[in-house]
């Protein structure tokens, strides 16, 4: 951005800026450029200048971000040791903020609510995340702070879904494993997205068009809704057929498919071997866990032999997705099924 701007000598660059601060001439919007043997300084339009400030002219700056803290925790009025029973991170979902918290934190929830408001840009909400419950993976949140409901638009990947995180699946963790996972799909392939939630892998997989055929499948009738609310907003959403159903129900008789994909990390095992017989020799199945992290070593492989018969299925890669407690990981794994 370009702006009227005072040029010193870096020798005298410190008492010059202090001068202009004080007299409200300094432009605090602009980062200050240090060169070789100067300091070039923003100031505001107008306003007299001092000659003896420096050589007075015109010169490009870039922006200067906010004056503000750099960890929500410091706006939390308490001790050092109590701000480190605080978790450093927590997530963004358009304009909602989720936060777990310790249970002895929950007499000051609203006090930490309204330092993440005022701490997270454009944050309209923010809610202690008690976990993802129920068939339907339903969040059950608690408001801390600000105004309204817990649906938002969240962009992700250049794509805008629609989220109601208290009545449908959504992880905004996720958004590097739905275009990886996007990015293998080959053309012509057929694609189950099954305990789909909200829909993003389906989503980037029908954005980016080599797929033949794409169903996302999940039996919380919000969470489709959603779906369909965000594909009616694209051209390419009518490659995604969206079906409302329990997924045992939805594989008794489909074709096969050449990917599936299920990220039901809690209790998704039950359904591994059913998924597995879906997929056709040749194709790839997407399975995400909560692992242990002394069993992630091995997991695979015992996954593997749930999937059918001895030597059926191939472990192809697993990827921690991200920590999700002291001694366990989300875990994505990859299979491939022999043949074809």
């Amino acid at each position: 951005m370009r702006s009227r701007a005072v040029t010193v000598p870096r020798a005298r660059g410190e008492t010059v800026r202090r001068a202009l601060a004080d007299a409200n001439l300094l432009r605090r919007d602009l980062q200050i450029r240090t060169e070789a043997d100067s300091v070039v300084l923003p100031v505001v339009p107008d306003g007299p200048l001092r000659p003896e400030w420096g050589v007075v002219g015109d010169a490009e700056f870039d922006p200067r971000a906010p004056d503000g803290p750099a960890d929500y925790r410091e706006l939390v009025v308490a001790t050092e040791e109590e701000r480190a029973q605080l978790p450093r991170s927590f997530d963004v979902v358009g304009d909602v903020v989720l936060v777990r918290l310790p249970l002895s934190w929950r007499a000051r929830g609203t006090e930490i609510g309204d330092a993440l408001l005022r701490f997270v840009p454009h944050a309209r909400i923010v809610g202690w995340d008690r976990g993802v419950h129920g068939v339907d993976r339903r969040r059950q949140i608690e408001r801390l702070a600000g105004t309204g409901g817990w649906a938002t638009v969240h962009r992700e990947n250049h794509l805008d879904l629609e989220v109601d995180l208290e009545r449908a699946y959504f992880s905004p963790r996720l958004a590097l494993e739905h275009a990886r996972v996007a990015a293998e799909v080959r053309a012509g392939e057929r694609v189950y997205d099954l305990c789909c939630g909200v829909g993003p892998f389906a989503i980037h997989i029908a954005r980016d068009g080599r797929a033949r055929e794409v169903v996302a499948v999940d039996s919380n009738p919000d969470a489709i809704r959603l779906l369909r609310r965000t594909l009616a907003k694209y051209p390419f959403g009518a490659r995604v057929a969206s079906v409302e159903r329990r997924v045992e129900e939805f594989l008794l008789g489909v074709p096969p498919c050449e990917r599936a994909i299920l990220n039901l990390p809690h209790e998704g095992i039950k359904y591994a071997p059913s998924v597995g017989s879906s997929v056709a020799p040749g194709g790839s199945f997407h399975y995400y866990e909560i692992v242990p992290r002394s069993e992630f070593e091995r997991r695979g492989d015992v996954i593997a032999q749930s999937l059918g018969p001895e030597g059926t299925w191939d472990p192809a890669g697993a990827r921690v997705v991200h920590p999700y407690s002291p001694d366990a990981d989300l875990v994505g794994f990859t299979f491939f099924r022999r043949g074809g």
